[in-house]
């Protein structure tokens, strides 16, 4: 692939937006192929080894074409930070569309989710293993086998906590984290508060699970490499990730910030 410099890819942009141009974009689609592959890679690391890597890459392409089709220059984000969230929805919508987790798994993820979430009213702090367990009337050992079935459903859910305004209006994750090299893109005081909510709620989390949060959405780390920094095996850093993960939709739920299933 033909290497270009930013300047040389800013006037491709220009082009493009102004007059349509499909040559340039094929070149946009081939410059950024690498963002699809690259995000393709970390959704597939926390999928069962029987999704094929190369269809999540031919999914996440048409997030792309997307994200370049409906790119605003003027707001002067970087269009990198813009793609990934399209890019990865688009891989998780078809994820979901192929229907690849089990009905029963997503109904356990329901139930475990909403256990959290009255215990975590009830006792007014996050709840141990063993309280969740005995809530559920499982052994402690079932319930870290629960957690690594979950792991494949919730590594995804954490894209899609909030449907903020309109129905198809949603937040992830990342669109919330500042870009200090743009104009801030929240505009709306219903917007700040979620962001509020989801601080607090994150800083509320057990140590180990808002570190394993911080080095996998903000650092960019994989759960392989979070666990050689931590000390702990790759199944283990899953497991701390999916309770995260459930006790952050618990949070959001009480605020009201997501719907109910």
């Amino acid at each position: 692939m033909e290497t270009r410099s930013q300047s040389d890819i800013i006037e491709v942009w220009k082009k493009y937006k102004s007059e349509a141009c499909q040559d340039c974009r094929d070149k946009l689609i081939l410059n950024y192929a690498p963002l699809v592959k690259y995000i393709a890679g970390r959704v597939a690391a926390n999928l069962p080894q029987n999704v094929d890597q190369a269809d999540l890459v031919s999914y996440g392409l048409f997030g792309l074409i997307d994200a370049i089709e409906k790119y605003d220059m003027a707001r002067e984000i970087k269009f990198e930070t813009y793609a990934i969230t399209r890019i990865k929805g688009a891989i998780i919508d078809e994820l979901r569309a192929l229907d690849w987790v089990p009905r029963s798994v997503r109904h356990r993820a329901r139930v475990l989710e909403r256990v959290y979430y009255e215990l975590e009213n009830e006792l007014r702090r996050p709840p141990s293993d063993a309280e969740v367990a005995g809530a559920m009337g499982i052994t402690v050992e079932e319930h870290g086998e629960l957690l690594s079935q979950l792991s494949y459903t919730s590594m995804l859910a954490l894209e899609e906590l909030w449907n903020v305004g309109e129905k198809d209006d949603k937040v992830s994750l990342i669109d919330s984290i500042e870009d200090t090299s743009s104009p801030d893109p929240a505009d709306s005081f219903e917007f700040e508060e979620m962001k509020t909510i989801l601080a607090d709620a994150i800083k509320k989390l057990p140590d180990r699970e808002r570190t394993v949060i911080a080095l996998y959405y903000y650092d960019n780390l994989t759960l392989r490499e979070i666990g050689d920094i931590l000390g702990v095996t790759e199944s283990r850093v899953s497991q701390l990730h999916t309770k995260a993960v459930i006790r952050l939709k618990s949070k959001m739920r009480s605020a009201q910030i997501i719907q109910k299933d």
